[in-house]
């Protein structure tokens, strides 16, 4: 019988997994031994975080992403057709949504094995939850360009759609928070709703919607913190 492919959640920050793990994925988690991941130091510092008497040295690891092989996924697969239970892990919050995990996911399919989605965090969803903006129709869209007049487009690209009444959602890299920033609200029309998540689930978290011209006179300090954008007409659920 084939084994299972689990995709294993793990905290946003650092923020206690007790408040945002399952006590039941926590037990699927520390019974496996053979793990995908973004990157084998954190998953390794996140399995023991969770039980400090896991077996390290006997658990595998396969890396996913920019530092994977096909010789060494496809040995990971071979692991699981043969029965062994596995599990993939982000960087951060749920693997596969924004993430190389779900290449892992995909080819699962294709050989017939069944994934399995653990609960967990999603800065996303979470996000999108709190923003008040309309969670009947959304949109993720990743990161933006980086080119000046690239990224300029794809925001009134965004904005558009966002006007039509799909939320619209993106992300960026801490470094670059405040030029996004800076490129929506010289951007976007003043009435557009902006939501600006920040460090979801950790203890400064904060989740705020407001308008374009609101911003403008009340701008907050994004560098080095963990943001998600959402922009729309502001309508309730």
């Amino acid at each position: 019988m084939k084994g299972k492919l689990y995709m294993v959640p793990v905290t946003l920050g650092d923020t206690g997994f007790e408040s945002t793990i399952p006590a039941g994925v926590l037990e699927i988690t520390r019974s496996l031994r053979l793990f995908a991941v973004e990157e084998i130091r954190t998953a390794r510092r996140y399995l023991r975080l969770i039980d400090r008497s896991f077996p390290i040295d006997d658990a595998q690891f396969f890396s996913i992403g920019k530092h994977s092989s096909k010789e060494e996924l496809s040995l990971f697969f071979e692991k699981i057709v043969s029965g062994t239970d596995a599990g993939v892990m982000s960087e951060a919050g749920m693997p596969g949504i924004a993430d190389p995990g779900a290449v892992i996911a995909a080819e699962a399919h294709t050989r017939g094995i069944r994934v399995i989605p653990l609960t967990g965090p999603s800065s996303i969803m979470l996000g999108l939850a709190a923003s008040g903006l309309s969670g009947q129709s959304f949109a993720f869209n990743g990161y933006l360009p980086i080119a000046p007049d690239e990224r300029t487009r794809a925001i009134r690209e965004l904005e558009k759609r966002a006007l039509e009444g799909q939320t619209q959602i993106f992300i960026e890299t801490p470094f670059r928070n405040e030029k996004m920033l800076n490129d929506l609200l010289n951007t976007c029309r003043l009435s557009t709703k902006l939501c600006i998540a920040c460090d979801i689930t950790m203890a400064n978290e904060s989740i705020i919607t407001k308008s374009v011209a609101e911003w403008k006179s009340s701008r907050p300090l994004l560098s080095d913190r963990q943001v998600v954008f959402f922009i729309a007409t502001g309508k309730e659920k």
